[in-house]
């Protein structure tokens, strides 16, 4: 199977072909994956080397010339050094661009602190109007891809991950999917960690709601996932920083007697490289830590209905 970055290379290439107002933007990451279609289209296809603020700023003008840039580099250089950039030449101008990360929390724990952007989203967050998708599996990656160079003039942030859900799911752009169904607590599962939740939740008595679009957040499943009339145990599981997404659970359901516990990436910086694995492991994030910190909070025992 590819990976999600070599699935975004391919399917955007296709979208070169078939769509003229489509301009991809790279600063070196990733121009091995665009060759044949720099060759196709050297107009379209436009490296502007170690310049991640030029990057965005290139976007910004393109999008204004009337084209669709989709930018892409690292996380931590595609959102965090150009920032200034993203918020006043895409969002003050109005703007749009397809932004498409990778390497965000951990996936190259060898490229050090440098390299590593946990807390993306909730920087994103704090600007108006961005759409954020989050797959969990390269087929979910072409789809939120297509979805978002078609998305007008939008904003939007595509979140890629070198880890991988086994299978991919019908996603659509917006809105979560349940995957299984319980009384005890509500538990949303973020892109790549969906099978990591489903192995801790086996056998307890939760719902599992799976979420590739975080923003805008589908406050509307949340609340029919937690019911009319009784107090909610939401549990928020995101691959980047803990309680991002917190926020929003609470003003889905402002109106109703719950707790919200988000999981994710700790704020304390991990100082030595280590593997993936590990890193799940130190911010308690892989099944077992999962199990038992959900089960905790939630009180869920044995007894989980049928998937759906």
């Amino acid at each position: 199977m590819d990976t999600m970055r070599e699935r975004f290379a391919s399917v955007t290439s296709r979208l070169l072909d078939e769509d003229p107002r489509l301009a991809v933007v790279l600063a070196e990451i990733g121009t091995d994956g665009f060759a044949a279609a720099a060759r196709r289209h050297p107009d379209r296809v436009l490296n502007v080397g170690i310049r991640e603020q030029l990057l965005v700023g290139v976007g910004g003008g393109l999008a204004l010339a009337g084209m669709r840039p989709v930018l892409h580099t690292f996380a931590s250089f595609l959102v965090e050094r150009p920032f200034e950039q993203i918020k006043l030449d895409l969002g003050h101008q109005d703007a749009g661009a397809v932004l498409v990360s990778a390497y965000g929390s951990y996936d190259w724990p060898a490229g050090g602190q440098t390299h590593m952007a946990p807390g993306d989203v909730a920087l994103l967050d704090t600007l108006d109007g961005w759409t954020v998708h989050v797959p969990g599996h390269p087929d979910e990656a072409g789809t939120l891809l297509r979805h978002a160079v078609a998305a007008g003039d939008d904003k939007v942030y595509v979140r890629l991950s070198q880890q991988s859900n086994a299978v991919g799911r019908p996603v659509t752009g917006a809105g979560f999917l349940t995957v299984r169904e319980g009384a005890a607590g509500v538990v949303v599962a973020v892109g790549p960690l969906l099978d990591d939740v489903l192995a801790a939740t086996e056998g307890l008595d939760v719902t599992v709601l799976y979420a590739t679009t975080v923003r805008p957040f589908d406050g509307a499943a949340l609340r029919a996932a937690v019911g009319a009339g009784r107090a909610a145990d939401v549990v928020l599981v995101e691959p980047y920083l803990a309680g991002t997404s917190t926020a929003y659970a609470n003003d889905a359901l402002a109106d109703v007697p719950h707790r919200v516990l988000g999981l994710g990436t700790a704020r304390r910086e991990l100082r030595r490289y280590g593997t993936v694995p590990e890193h799940l492991r130190a911010h308690g994030l892989d099944p077992a830590s999962l199990r038992e910190r959900i089960a905790a909070f939630t009180g869920a025992r044995a007894g989980t209905r049928a998937a759906a």
